[in-house]
């Protein structure tokens, strides 16, 4: 959908009206809500500029101007797109990100720089790379791009910045290459741009052409996403993982327009629920089917996009996957699939602030004619994850959805050893199993006298092919967040110090070359493996006399995982305490099932280091 059609002439003489009002009353009227001043100061301050780069007598008075294009299945919109046919007769169309910033500071993440926004300085993605992703989704998923063609060529336009350094930078070549950054001095190179790109005008034909394009994913993308898993080992399902795969498959065959399919996978860790998913996605971009995978922790999100790609193919397919909290706001039936991995970490309330939306597991459902839910509901590590499967049950009724439910037991982690997960499982007390020791189990498990041990073990376990890593309860301040030189956890036993997970590594940290000097934690890990994990277990869990007890106090007071336990303790102590103790169980479970050919364990506290040694041997 397109807020604002006009040609050039109409576009400038619109402006000079007051082009917001109008644009205010469209947006009133296509998408039935307002927006904030900020948004109607921005079109006033960003469109005049704009407006004086098209009065170039070069650039026919017949080009189409679009403002506000709302790109199909996303919450993205594309500022400016200035339409009409190239040089060669193709048509074509520039794709503008318009920027108000005057200053900008590079940081060390890909594509993402520091800016003045809302009262502060925030990390945001870099303006380039804004403009090509945006040009990207359009080519993948707009099937009249792919077809007529239309060219597409992005740029972005600080109209208020006068110093481009740091935007500049060889770091974000590959981005700028792609999508050049036009600042407040430079409104004759944009100019020239525009013509290179824009020779006759169209009367907006191709902003017709754009807007009316049927939303599927393009063969290009389909075809490069199969190229990436094609002999990729990682990706490879065996038994019933491709049972599942095509049980999956089968229900998006038969699923109508009239009735909404919901799937269930309960799996738990190594049993291959994200390979299913992956390969899910890539199947339906290869049918043509608008799919999605989404998880509520970025983690897995960013791992499988390194290691699917690098560099900017990586950040083609960055728009496959996304987070569980985008979908109230999304149309019904917007996707024909939508994967939910690791659903038992689905929360009530979506935005960022967590307070927009009714329910994320709802939201799926509608947004989507199938939706899959990928599941173990003993990974729940926060209050407030919701993902059950009666949760799930409840609201597929609600949505009139055919229910399937499928369960995976083979154990692909973990060496193949069903029994290592079941030792955890008996070991932490969370439920009680035929494995009381690993006697006869094929798993290198080791409980270490101190941190440093441990930590040595994994390095040395790393070296071959960078694999392996060290995680922790959160039971220690990130000091090093705001002071590179501090030290995190600081444990006495072998003068142990070590530092959290890099913050500039985000939510990639796993794959991060270096990370393995590092200590992550359940929410850099959580949906993903590694050969060796080595496990600090903190004060937040003791064991006495033979039970495991667990200690909320001892988190660190920024775990938001737990936020709000005191205040929920006062109204339900006993509910709440049972609550607390399994999402410390499970954040230890969890941990300590990330590796698949071993894990190395160190607790605090030595009566509990003692007694998991005596648990495993």
């Amino acid at each position: 959908m397109i807020i604002y059609r006009a040609s050039k002439s109409e576009f400038i003489k619109d402006v000079e009206r007051g082009i917001e009002d109008i644009l205010l009353a469209n947006f009133r009227e296509k998408l039935h809500r307002s927006v904030g001043p900020s948004e109607i100061a921005s079109w006033r301050n960003s469109l005049l500029p704009m407006a004086m780069v098209l009065t170039d007598a070069r650039i026919p008075d017949d080009v189409g101007v679009g403002i506000e294009y709302s790109i199909p299945s996303t919450n993205k919109r594309i500022d400016v797109l200035v339409t009409g046919s190239g040089p060669d007769g193709v048509a074509t169309a520039v794709v503008v990100e318009l920027k108000q910033w005057e200053t900008v500071e590079a940081t060390p993440l890909d594509a993402v720089v520091k800016t003045f926004i809302n009262k502060s300085i925030r990390e945001t993605t870099h303006p380039s790379y804004q403009a090509w992703s945006y040009a990207q989704l359009l080519r993948d998923f707009n099937e009249s791009v792919e077809k007529v063609p239309v060219h597409l060529a992005p740029c972005a336009f600080l109209h208020n910045c006068r110093d481009g350094t740091n935007l500049l930078s060889e770091f974000y070549r590959p981005y700028t290459r792609q999508a050049p950054v036009f600042l407040r001095p430079d409104t004759a190179k944009l100019r020239e741009f525009i013509c290179k790109h824009v020779a006759r005008g169209d009367h907006g034909n191709t902003l017709y052409v754009i807007e009316k394009g049927r939303i599927i994913p393009s063969k290009s993308l389909a075809d490069a996403l199969g190229r990436t898993l094609k002999g990729n080992p990682e990706f490879t399902m065996l038994d019933e993982q491709k049972i599942a795969y095509e049980t999956i498959l089968r229900s998006c065959d038969v699923t109508d327009n009239q009735t909404k399919s919901v799937i269930i996978v309960d799996g738990s860790p190594g049993t291959g629920k994200s390979v299913i998913a992956v390969n899910v996605l890539a199947a339906m971009m290869r049918r043509k089917k608008l799919a999605k995978y989404v998880s509520k922790n970025a983690a897995p999100r960013e791992v499988y996009l390194h290691r699917l790609s690098e560099g900017v193919t990586k950040s083609r397919f960055r728009s496959l996957f996304g987070g569980s909290g985008t979908f109230y706001k999304t149309e019904r039936d917007t996707f024909d699939v939508v994967l939910a991995d690791e659903a038992h970490r689905l929360n009530a309330k979506s935005g960022l602030y967590g307070t927009e939306g009714e329910n994320q597991i709802k939201e799926i459902i509608l947004a989507s004619k199938v939706s899959v839910f990928f599941i173990d509901e003993r990974q729940r590590v926060a209050l407030t994850d919701i993902g059950s499967k009666d949760e799930i049950r409840r609201w597929a009724a609600q949505a009139g959805a055919t229910v399937k439910e499928m369960e995976l037991t083979s154990q692909f982690r973990c060496n193949g050893q069903d029994a290592w997960p079941a030792w955890v499982d008996n070991t932490l007390q969370i439920r009680e199993t035929a494995n009381p020791n690993l006697e006869g189990v094929d798993y290198d498990f080791r409980v270490c006298s101190d941190p440093s041990e441990l930590h040595a073990l994994i390095m040395e376990r790393n070296r071959p092919n960078n694999r392996s890593r060290l995680v922790a309860g959160y039971c220690w301040p990130w000091r090093s967040k705001k002071s590179v030189d501090a030290w995190d956890i600081e444990i006495p036993v072998g003068s142990y110090k070590a530092r959290w997970n890099l913050a500039s590594d985000g939510s990639g940290w796993l794959a991060r070359p270096d990370s393995v000097s590092e200590v992550g934690c359940i929410h850099t890990c959580q949906g993903l493996e590694v050969d060796y994990i080595g496990v600090i277990i903190g004060p937040d869990l003791v064991v006495r006399d033979g039970v495991v007890q667990c200690h909320p106090e001892h988190r660190d007071r920024h775990d938001k995982t737990i936020r709000g336990w005191k205040k929920l303790r006062i109204h339900d102590p006993a509910s709440t305490d049972a609550r607390l103790a399994d999402i410390i169980k499970n954040t230890y479970r969890t941990l300590m099932t990330r590796g698949m050919k071993g894990c190395y364990v160190f607790a605090t506290d030595p009566e509990t280091n003692d007694w998991i040694r005596r648990c495993a041997f």
